[in-house]
């Protein structure tokens, strides 16, 4: 009688062993999905992420184009003004001239 339970207790044991070591792997092979999907996840947003400096380098090269052309027109303007200055001082000196 004393050996049934002793077998009964190491039966017993053996499948409580069973389970944690079940439960364990179970949890390990929810713990390498779950690793391989953030490695998916984390290389679809590094392609996401250099996709998108591409294009914000591209955005900046333009923008950078349109600046680089206002400041033309804003010194073309500015050379116009001087430039319209300048004749009308020279065309007032030849009146003054031309009037005396």
């Amino acid at each position: 009688m004393r050996a049934q339970r002793e077998l009964r207790r190491l039966r017993s044991a053996v499948r409580v062993a069973h389970l944690l070591v079940d439960t364990v792997d179970g949890e390990a092979h929810q713990l390498f999905v779950n690793e391989k999907r953030i490695e998916l996840e984390a290389r679809t947003l590094l392609s996401s992420v250099t996709r998108y400096r591409k294009q914000t380098d591209q955005w900046l090269a333009a923008n950078n184009a349109v600046n680089s052309a206002l400041k033309e027109i804003g010194d073309f303007e500015n050379w116009m003004k001087i430039m319209d200055f300048e004749c009308k001082s020279i065309n007032a000196a030849i009146r003054s001239v031309h009037q005396s």
